[in-house]
């Protein structure tokens, strides 16, 4: 009796926290550019390391900025590459001398590269509002614009945008990769969902942008630079505790379009690098969504278990299934639409009975395993 009622609770929680997300969704109203003259100034800042692979094309779309060039300029931070990353960013910076680029080099003074660079990036920075991204990513060619306008629109002081992953036509996926994208998409949805009842708690720096005044006046990461990342989420965290306006940018001409992880493994080592600061979150309704999350696939992992050698009935934990199944559904569905990626849905089934195991696995190795990015090792 005491497993039924535990399990009816802990599914009532996550439909609820589903259903609140799904509600937050749809508040979220699309935004649409009004051709608004630009107004407000960017530093657009990039740190990489051993991006060889990947900076060229970040480069083009950067070249391709529709934005008056005055109003911007793009700060790239090397974070000790030992490739030609740099040489890349050299011969990037020759080849546009009517953009204003800047190369810097990362100095390190906390557990968290990225965030260093950012500081340096910040201290270097000529402009009003900061736009990150990262150094794998290709940017929309309104990206700046879709800033301003939200800027001038709605004054916020911290924004953040869908990011979405390249599809090259012709290439067969593996299928870790349609499981990757089929989790971003929930991770997607619930970001915007969030924002929309404004408990947002989930941001990516891969498509965000700041007001430099605040972060100064804020402190920016002070209380969590021995964390290696989560640039993005804590900021985002600390200016809403402290009563800031902050915005999505909900548009799919807004995406900023992000590569998939080569391999399963460094698939697994980013989302347990992502999983291991929710503890350090400030925000409780963020921590409340990590547990319910977790003891929800955590229960159906357990009692299907029990259910196996006959402890538990098997009908009412189909039920629970069913019901978490199609809560899923809507609210994943919701971004793979909006992103035009509805074909993803095809991978639904069983992407939703490996994300139990997965999501457990990851959080749990979160709790006790140092993780590997960008080929250090950073340590629980």
């Amino acid at each position: 009796m005491l497993m039924l009622i535990f399990l009816s609770l802990i599914t009532i929680s996550y439909l609820g926290l589903i259903i609140s997300f799904l509600i937050g969704w749809n508040k979220v109203a699309i935004f649409n550019l009004k051709d608004l003259s630009a107004r407000n100034t960017f530093s657009i800042v990039i740190p990489y390391r051993n991006e060889a692979r990947n900076l060229p094309e970040l480069f083009r779309s950067l070249a391709n900025l529709n934005y008056p060039q005055q109003y911007f300029e793009i700060l790239l931070v090397n974070d000790a590459s030992e490739d030609d990353s740099r040489a890349i960013a050299e011969k990037f910076e020759a080849e546009f001398p009517q953009l204003n680029i800047r190369l810097l080099d990362n100095v390190r003074n906390t557990e968290s590269p990225k965030k260093d660079a950012v500081q340096v990036a910040m201290a270097a920075s000529q402009f009003e509002y900061i736009a990150t991204t990262d150094a794998d990513c290709l940017l929309p060619e309104n990206w700046l614009h879709f800033f301003d306008e939200c800027i001038q629109e709605k004054s916020p002081k911290l924004m953040a945008g869908p990011v979405g992953f390249i599809q090259n036509s012709g290439e067969r996926k593996a299928y870790f990769q349609n499981f990757e994208e089929m989790d971003f998409m929930s991770l997607q949805a619930s970001t915007v969902g969030a924002f929309g009842i404004e408990k947002a708690f989930m941001c990516n720096a891969a498509n965000m942008c700041y007001q430099k005044e605040t972060f100064l006046r804020e402190s920016g990461f002070n209380e969590n630079n021995t964390i290696a990342s989560g640039d993005d989420v804590f900021l985002l965290q600390k200016l809403r505790k402290k009563g800031l306006q902050v915005s999505f940018i909900k548009s799919e001409l807004a995406t900023v379009y992000t590569k998939y992880q080569v391999s399963l493994g460094a698939l697994m080592e980013q989302r347990i690098r992502w999983a291991s600061k929710t503890s350090s979150y400030s925000s409780l309704f963020a921590r409340l969504t990590g547990v319910i999350v977790f003891l929800m696939n955590l229960a159906l992992i357990l009692f299907t278990m029990l259910a196996l050698i006959g402890l538990f009935s098997y009908e009412f934990l189909m039920l629970v299934f069913l019901l978490k199944f199609n809560a899923d559904f809507f609210l994943i569905y919701k971004a793979a639409k909006f992103m035009n990626r509805e074909t993803l849905m095809r991978h639904y089934l069983w992407s939703s009975l490996v994300y139990p195991i997965f999501t457990v696995t990851v959080a749990l190795s979160s709790l006790f395993k140092d993780y590997e990015w960008k080929g250090r090792e950073f340590r629980k």
